[in-house]
Order: structure tokens, then C-alpha cells, then sequence
């Protein structure tokens, strides 16, 4: 170059000395940061801002998706389900609790708009929720192709070469051994490493020779080179992987997932079919044939409940309780099974789960001319730990008013157990366990509100545009019923009786019902799987060290062999130095066996001398060779 420093006279250094010198002790100009507009300028000699390349659509695209498949990313939207999720346990879902849905709308009417418009009654369909689950899964498949490519080449990679000077890794030892008279040199360090390589390959490592022929006065080096450690990637990739089975197992089984709820009284029957009207409430998967269900029915035949007696500690808590079913399936013979709280029937794929239970007062009521216009078991929905149950009788046809006028007709009954009377009058129930079981009943005529195909819950009677009969607030008595008992309904509209179960050959006065809910999950076995999968992955990808061996012998000028162990640590690895020193004691002790050479002297680096104490890890030093003092006998 023409602008050498020999080409430069003595008065040219010393007015650039001055100049830099100058320019040392001026304040900074705002042209003189990176950002400026000099810096801009420097090295460009067109006096021209430097202008960035335009990347182009192909450019963005390009540069959004390494953005989109990088692991920060992926953490980032990992995240991010986890607090979409939040509204799902929060909000009652459609899918897990319709009534509770129904519930919020009737207390919240104004807010249940605006949560229905963002979808938090269906957060896990919802279109945010999806794209966060769909992004997350693209991001993870393309962090895990190329990653595998990338791991796939290095499982079949050679392990590397020895390096030229091992003593300077920090994990290092040596060994000087004294050979025979007139022994092979060469033939012995060749020896000493296929005794190293055996061990090595025995203890998992992958090994490879790396030998240096002597020529003229340079001796000759044996090497192996051993490495072990790819399964902590590989179960780091499993890991990743087994996330990605788990998001197309719940995304995929979701899909084909079904949960229905049916309530049944002793001896009802139940029917795995839509078009029979066996569920009270179903909620199907997108890819669900609802025309296509596991074809089995399913009666009550009795519900047996135990309480704690009277006296003892937690009296009229519930013991134990079992629902006694038949089930049958097309072509086969009925079986007596048993569904248990926590212990879900198992049947055609369905898994049933018994939910709750009550009691169901069979009601019948015949108008003014003594026909039956009503005769049903009532469900009654338990208020209390004493079972004090509230209930509801539509009797949408048959009632005839005095004056010939057709009317609808409501009954508003609670049932108590064992009935006993407040001070103020009112009833209630001291004790769940049919003891004293009495029925009351407030009468309301008017409209139901079911005739313009509005749905209606089953379980409460709207009274807005009715007329109230009995009840303690117009201080007109209810209608009190015992098992077996008729009474007369107001204005001459007819009769109501309380039906005794046990004269018609039930085993208790009043029928028992239970709540099941019928659940198929076709991805949550692969869920299972896919996420012991992942544990078992990220378990290796976080205990098993990765790491490299060497072991090199190389003859000495007196005729003796120096053996030299060396170990480089792939990531955290506190155990690094204790596995040289240990491959250096393993491989003195077999060669010590062989009596083919005896060990002079050992000198190790400070960290494997104090192996017993595994310290963290470190990266290779750039220093030069510990001095060490060998002396030959």
C-alpha cells in the first residue's frame, strides 16, 4: 500500500499526533456518535448516507417466519395459552357447564353480551384462542424440523479431532510410563490408546483413532477421540416434538370429543341417541356424527345412599353411595354394573360419571273432572346439606277455570326429608334420610311462557303475568302433602296427590334420582402419552451431560510413553473433571494389569486434582500448558 508508515516523513506523524490529540480533548459533536451523519459517511469517500437494502416481500416473508419459528418466539405464545386459558376455568363454558351459562346470563344480562361477544363461554373454540394455539403449533414444527436435520447430520458425524495441544483445556491430566528395554515405542502408545478406545466405547462414548505416523526426529502420536451426550438434544427435540403430538392430540380429539348430561330416576332407562331424547344437554366436537352414537342403553334399577346417623361427629353427611345400573348392547345379554363418585362407568368408548342425586316425588294432578292431566317423577334439586329440595309442576293443558276458560298451570314445591317446623311456621329439613318426608306446594295459573318455543328451563317457573294462589306471601296456606296424600287445588281447578313410591312396590316412599354425565375423549389416551413422551425427553435433555474425551499417547526421547487425558465439557457439566480423572485411574490401572509399562509419575491440571469436588464447568482456556516436573527413574 502507498499509505505505509515507512512512506510518511517525521512531520507528517507528528501534525497527525497533533490533529488526533486535538481531537482527543474536543467535546463530542453531535456528528461524531455512530449515528451521525459523518459516521454515516465514513469509508464511503461519496460523502452519500448509507442506505439499507429493501428486503421485499419475499425479504419480509422470509424474515417473519425465523421470527415466528425461534424458540423466544415459541416460549412467548407458550405463554400466552396458558393465560388465554384462564378465562376457560374463570367463566363457565358451554361445553363443560351449559346450566352455569344459563345461570350468568340470568344474573348478568348486561355483561353476558359483552363476554359472549368476546367468546369467554367458548374460550377453547374461540377464534383468539386458535390463532394462539395454531401459531404456536407452526412455531414449534419449525423449530423442530430444522434442528433435526441439524442433529441428524451430528449423529453421524466423526467425533472430532484431537486437538494438537490438550493441556491447554483446563480438564487435563498426564501420565508418564516407563517402557521396557528394546521395547516398540510406537507399537506401545498404539496399545495404550486401543486400551483407552475399548474402555471408553464400553462406558457409551463414540470413539474414533486419530494417528500420527513419526517421521525423522518427530515421534509418532496414537489418539482417540470420544464423545457421548447426543441424547440430551435428542431428548430435548422428543421434548419439543411431544408438545407438538399433545397440541395435535387436543386439537384433534376436541374435535371428536362429546359430553351430554341425563338425569335418571329409579327404574328410567337411558339411550345413547339424540334422536331419543336421552340427553338433557349435549355438547358435540365439530367432527362429532351425532347420528352415529355408540349404540347401548343404561337403566336405574336403584340408588343406595348412607348418612351419618344422628349423634355422631358430621351427622347427615353422605357415606357411601353407588348407582346400580343394567347396560346392554346391541347383540348382547344385559349386565348389572355400578357407577361410584370417581369411579366412571366404562362403556362403549363412553366413560359415565355420576355428577349428584335427589330425590323425585312422583306428582300426579287430575283437573275439576277427575282426569289426569299430570303424573310425573319430579326432580327435585337439593337447597342444602339436608337435602331441603325446590321443585317444579308445568301442567301446560287440561286445567279448566270455573268459568270454562282453558288455563295453564304451575306448582312451586319444596320437599323435606324429615320435616320439621320453625318457630315462625316455615318448614325445614333437619335431616337428608327419608324419615319424615313432606311435600308443599304453591299453585300459579296463567301463561308458562312455552307456547311461543321460547326455551324454558325445566327446573324454574317464571311467575311474571301469573297468578299466585298459595303461598306465605299473599298469606294463603300451601298445599301440604305426605306420601299417599290427596289435597284439592284452589278454585275447584282439580286435585294434586303426593304418590307413595312403596305401594306401588318401590323400596322407599319417594324415588331417588341421579345426575350422570356422559363423556367421550378420543385424544385424551394420546395427550397421555404424548406428555409422559415429553417429561421422559426433558428429563434427558436436562440430566445427561454432553461431552468430549481424549486420550493421547505419544513417545518420549528416553524411551518412555506420555500419556495425556483431556475432557471439554458440551453446555453445564460439573462432573467433567471427575470423568477425566476417572478415565485417567481406569486406563493406569488396566495398563498397570497388563505389566507391559509401569507408571512413572502423574501431573493433572488444578481442577482434576481436586476432582472429588466437582465444581461447574468451564470453557477452554487460551492459556499456555501448566509447568509440571517430570522426573525419570
Amino acid at each position: 500500500m502507498s499509505n505505509s508508515r515507512s512512506d510518511l516523513t517525521d512531520g507528517d506523524v507528528t501534525d497527525a499526533a497533533d490533529a488526533g490529540a486535538s481531537a482527543a480533548s474536543d467535546p463530542l459533536r453531535p456528528a461524531d456518535h455512530a449515528d451521525g451523519p459523518a459516521s454515516a459517511t465514513q469509508g464511503r469517500g461519496d460523502g452519500g448516507d448509507i442506505t439499507q437494502p429493501k428486503l421485499g416481500l419475499v425479504g419480509w416473508l422470509r424474515w417473519g417466519w425465523r421470527q415466528l419459528t425461534s424458540m423466544r418466539t415459541a416460549l412467548v405464545l407458550l405463554l400466552l395459552l396458558a393465560i388465554a386459558a384462564i378465562p376457560g376455568s374463570i367463566v363457565p363454558q358451554r361445553t363443560a357447564d351449559p346450566n352455569g351459562v344459563i345461570a350468568f346470563q340470568r344474573e348478568n344480562p348486561g355483561l353476558y353480551d359483552v363476554y359472549d361477544k368476546l367468546q369467554l363461554f367458548d374460550v377453547y373454540s374461540s377464534v383468539w384462542f386458535s390463532a394462539i394455539y395454531i401459531l404456536l403449533f407452526i412455531s414449534l414444527i419449525g423449530c423442530v424440523i430444522p434442528r433435526t436435520k441439524h442433529h441428524w447430520k451430528a449423529l453421524r458425524a466423526r467425533p472430532p479431532r484431537t486437538p494438537a495441544r490438550l493441556s491447554r483445556l483446563d480438564d487435563h491430566a498426564e501420565a508418564l510410563r516407563v517402557l521396557p528395554e528394546g521395547a516398540d515405542a510406537d507399537a506401545e502408545a498404539s496399545h495404550a490408546v486401543d486400551v483407552a478406545q475399548a474402555q471408553l466405547k464400553k462406558a457409551g462414548y463414540r470413539v474414533e483413532r486419530y494417528d500420527r505416523a513419526g517421521s525423522g526426529t518427530r515421534p509418532g502420536v496414537a489418539s482417540v477421540s470420544a464423545e457421548r451426550g447426543y441424547a440430551r438434544e435428542t431428548g430435548n427435540l422428543v421434548f419439543h416434538a411431544a408438545l407438538v403430538g399433545v397440541l395435535l392430540s387436543a386439537g384433534i380429539g376436541g374435535g371428536l370429543t362429546y359430553t351430554g348430561q341425563t338425569v335418571l330416576v329409579e327404574g328410567d332407562s337411558f339411550v345413547n341417541s339424540l334422536g331419543i331424547g336421552g340427553y338433557t344437554t349435549f355438547n358435540p366436537g365439530r367432527f362429532v356424527d351425532t347420528e352415529n352414537l355408540a349404540p347401548y342403553s343404561m337403566t336405574l334399577d336403584r340408588f343406595d345412599l348412607t348418612y351419618v346417623p344422628v349423634g355422631q361427629p358430621g351427622q347427615g353427611m353422605a357415606g357411601d353411595f353407588v348407582a346400580h345400573v343394567t347396560t346392554q348392547r346391541p347383540g348382547e345379554e344385559p349386565e348389572q354394573q355400578e357407577v361410584r363418585v370417581n369411579h366412571p362407568l366404562d362403556m362403549a368408548g363412553d366413560r359415565i360419571y355420576l355428577m349428584g342425586n335427589g330425590y323425585a316425588p312422583t306428582i300426579t294432578v287430575r283437573n275439576a273432572a277427575g282426569d289426569i292431566v299430570f303424573r310425573d317423577d319430579v326432580e327435585f334439586l337439593p337447597q342444602d346439606n339436608n337435602m331441603t329440595s325446590l321443585g317444579v309442576v308445568k301442567v301446560a293443558d287440561g286445567i279448566t277455570e270455573q268459568d270454562g276458560a282453558r288455563e295453564q298451570m304451575g306448582l312451586v314445591g319444596f320437599f323435606y326429608p324429615l320435616a320439621a317446623r320453625k318457630e315462625s311456621g316455615a318448614l325445614t329439613s333437619i335431616y337428608p334420610a327419608l324419615v319424615n318426608p313432606v311435600l308443599t306446594l304453591d299453585v300459579y295459573t296463567g301463561d308458562l311462557g312455552i307456547d311461543d318455543g321460547t326455551p324454558r328451563n325445566v327446573y324454574e317457573l317464571d311467575t311474571d303475568g301469573m297468578t299466585q294462589l298459595t303461598g306465605r306471601s299473599i298469606d294463603v296456606a300451601s298445599l301440604e302433602l305426605t306420601p299417599g296424600q290427596t289435597v284439592d287445588l284452589p278454585d275447584g281447578l282439580g286435585t294434586v296427590t303426593f304418590e307413595d313410591n312403596q305401594a306401588n312396590g318401590g323400596a322407599e316412599s319417594v324415588k331417588r334420582y341421579v345426575s350422570l354425565s356422559v363423556h367421550r375423549d378420543v385424544g385424551a389416551p394420546w395427550v397421555l402419552a404424548f406428555a409422559v413422551i415429553g417429561l421422559a425427553g426433558l428429563l434427558a435433555a436436562l440430566f445427561i451431560p454432553r461431552r468430549r474425551l481424549w486420550v493421547k499417547a505419544t513417545p518420549t526421547a528416553d524411551g518412555g510413553l506420555a500419556i495425556e487425558y483431556a475432557g471439554l465439557a458440551r453446555g453445564e457439566d460439573p462432573a467433567i473433571a471427575v470423568a477425566v480423572a476417572q478415565a485417567a485411574r481406569e486406563h493406569g490401572a488396566a495398563l498397570d494389569a497388563e505389566g507391559r509399562s509401569e507408571a512413572s509419575v502423574v501431573a493433572a491440571s488444578v481442577s482434576v486434582a481436586a476432582a472429588s469436588s466437582p465444581s461447574p464447568s468451564r470453557a477452554p482456556s487460551s492459556r499456555a500448558p501448566s509447568s509440571r516436573s517430570e522426573t525419570t527413574p
